[in-house]
C-alpha cells in the first residue's frame, strides 16, 4: 500500500453504525473548530494586534459594543466555543465512562456548566448598556487606571 492511499484510509469518519447526532456531532466539529480558527484569528487581529492592548479602555469597548455587528460576532465566538468544547467534553465522557449512571452523571453536568457559561455570556453581551450607572462604575473604575 502506498503512503498516500495510507493516509486517506486512516482518515476519521462516522462510522457506519453511528446514530444521526453522533454524525451531527463530527460533522459539527469540524465546521465549528474552522469557523473559530477564522473567529478567534480576527479576535486577535481586532483586539490584540491593531489595537493597543495597554489603551483598551471603557471607552473603546463601548464604541465597540455600540455597534450590533460585534455583539453578535463575539455571541457567535462564545456559543460556538462553548458547544465545540462541550462536544469534546461529551466524546471523552462516551469513550471513557462506562457506567450509565455516571455517564448520565457527567453528561448533566457537563449541559449545566455549559448552559451556565452561555447564559452568562449572553446575558454580559446583549445586556451590556454603557448609559446604566452601574456599568459605567464598575466597568469604568476596571479599565481606568
Amino acid at each position: 500500500m502506498s503512503a498516500r492511499s495510507a493516509i486517506s484510509t486512516s482518515r476519521a469518519k462516522p462510522t457506519v453504525n453511528a446514530n444521526a447526532f453522533e454524525v451531527f456531532s463530527w460533522y459539527f466539529f469540524r465546521v465549528s473548530g474552522v469557523l473559530l480558527l477564522f473567529l478567534v484569528v480576527i479576535h486577535l487581529i481586532f483586539m490584540h494586534v491593531a489595537n493597543d492592548v495597554s489603551q483598551t479602555s471603557y471607552q473603546f469597548i463601548v464604541a465597540r459594543y455600540n455597534n450590533p455587528f460585534w455583539r453578535v460576532y463575539d455571541l457567535l465566538m462564545l456559543t460556538l466555543a462553548l458547544l465545540h468544547g462541550m462536544n469534546g467534553m461529551r466524546v471523552i465522557v462516551v469513550d471513557y465512562v462506562r457506567g450509565k449512571g455516571w455517564r448520565l452523571a457527567w453528561m448533566s453536568f457537563l449541559g449545566i456548566v455549559t448552559l451556565v457559561f452561555w447564559l452568562m455570556g449572553t446575558i454580559t453581551i446583549i445586556a451590556f448598556n454603557p448609559n446604566h450607572s452601574t456599568y459605567a462604575a464598575f466597568f469604568g473604575a476596571l479599565f481606568h487606571h
